[in-house]
């Protein structure tokens, strides 16, 4: 798990950033996830406008209304253009996601860009983001591909402004960022599992079995968002890990806990109930009128040779061609995504009939990440000799990166 400190943006001759990196160790490891959870969140100690930014904005370039920007296919950056930002530019990109710091060989990545189906998605307007999102508020909520989703947001952002950090906790799981210029407020709540959670001592101390209390939500962020207008809600790779599942205060299943007597209903189902209890809870809590936006899942389907800890590896070095049968949403990633679209419109009609004031929409991002099996950071997330949980890292996103695109489709999103 790894924690950044920054060095105020100000104080230095921009772009030049200079990082500290300290590793904070935690009690198990059983998880490739496990390496980039709590805690690994950089603080901004005060915000800057760039020398470039200007207060004269643009409408922002729109798709047609009939475009579905989530379906397409990636193409050739024929235009020439340069990457949004550098790790030298961006001052939030963390060690496990800075493939151009250890040196990852193939920039070709980079020269991709995300056309759909029926139209041509503009490139990010950080400018334009920022003025749609004046005097408003946005939550990320989930484990460390949420962060990931942030902090690319952040990056884009950074040829504007830098936010000022304004957190009330010194927990680095929880941070607040304010962009004074715009009153935008962007906030990062750690919550794997979306419901409350905690370790189990069923497996006797061993730090690898879960309690998931899935109809309960997490306390941690849900009080936190009632101001919010907008909350992005994702989840899924920590469902994976063995838990007891808790339902009426009891333990009704699990997903491979090994206990005696203890039904599995596997990963599937706990899954499915969390997004349930969390989409209703949100659309339920008072004083919320905003919208909650699900991110559909980050595909776990890209190791190739072996499993995560097994050697598996993703060296692919250009997207899927949409036609290819590895471009199909298949296994488990299929089962994730079709349970987070069906329970966003069971929550969807639960709001309806309830007469909520929230909103809710579909971030549907999963088919055109199924595609890139070469945006990840490989090994290039920490230098050659150093022994890390997930070597080959095969789940986060490289920034900048594929992942740029996630913040292209919000910004098509929030236009009115």
């Amino acid at each position: 798990m790894q924690k950044l400190q920054l060095v105020n943006p100000t104080a230095v001759s921009l772009p030049a950033v200079v990082i500290v990196l300290f590793i904070v160790t935690t009690p198990y490891r059983r998880s490739f996830f496990d390496a980039y959870g709590p805690g690994a969140f950089v603080s901004i100690p005060s915000g800057a406008r760039h020398p470039l930014a200007t207060t004269n904005t643009p409408a922002v370039a729109r798709v047609p209304q009939e475009c579905d920007i989530f379906r397409g296919e990636w193409v050739p950056d024929d235009d020439g253009a340069l990457p949004y930002y550098t790790n030298l530019s961006c001052p939030v990109i963390q060690e496990h996601q800075n493939c151009m710091k250890y040196g990852r060989p193939d920039l070709g990545f980079l020269r991709w860009r995300w056309r759909p189906a029926g139209c041509e998605l503009p490139r990010f307007d950080a400018a334009g983001f920022l003025d749609v999102m004046r005097h408003r508020s946005m939550a990320f909520v989930g484990d460390s591909l949420a962060r990931n989703h942030m902090q690319s947001l952040i990056c884009l952002l950074s040829k504007v402004e830098y936010p000022k950090d304004i957190s009330t906790t010194q927990n680095q799981e929880f941070r607040t960022l304010h962009y004074a210029s715009h009153n935008f407020t962007v906030s990062v709540f750690w919550s794997p599992f979306l419901v409350k959670a905690n370790l189990s001592d069923s497996d006797h101390g061993s730090g690898r079995l879960w309690n998931l209390y899935l109809e309960e939500p997490d306390e941690a962020w849900l009080p936190s968002v009632s101001g919010s207008d907008y909350v992005v809600i994702s989840a899924a790779n920590w469902f994976t890990r063995p838990s007891l599942f808790y339902e009426s205060g009891r333990v009704v299943a699990c997903h491979y806990c090994l206990v005696p007597g203890v039904p599995d209903l596997t990963l599937r189902h706990s899954l499915r109930v969390a997004f349930r209890t969390a989409l209703r809870a949100v659309t339920s809590l008072p004083g919320f009128n905003g919208t909650a936006i699900v991110r559909t899942v980050s595909p776990t389907s890209h190791f190739e040779g072996g499993e995560w800890d097994k050697g598996g590896d993703c060296r692919r070095t250009r997207p899927y061609a949409s036609n290819e049968t590895s471009a199909r949403m298949a296994g488990l990633d299929l089962d994730f995504y079709t349970a987070q679209v069906e329970e966003l419109a069971a929550a969807r009609e639960a709001a309806r009939r309830s007469g909520s004031g929230a909103r809710l929409m579909l971030m549907d991002t999963t088919a055109a990440m199924v595609l890139r099996p070469d945006g990840h950071p490989r090994r290039y997330g920490h230098w050659a000799h150093e022994k890390v949980t997930l070597y080959n890292d095969c789940v986060h996103w490289c920034l900048p990166g594929p992942i740029d695109v996630w913040n292209e489709m919000l910004l098509q999103m929030l236009l009115p």
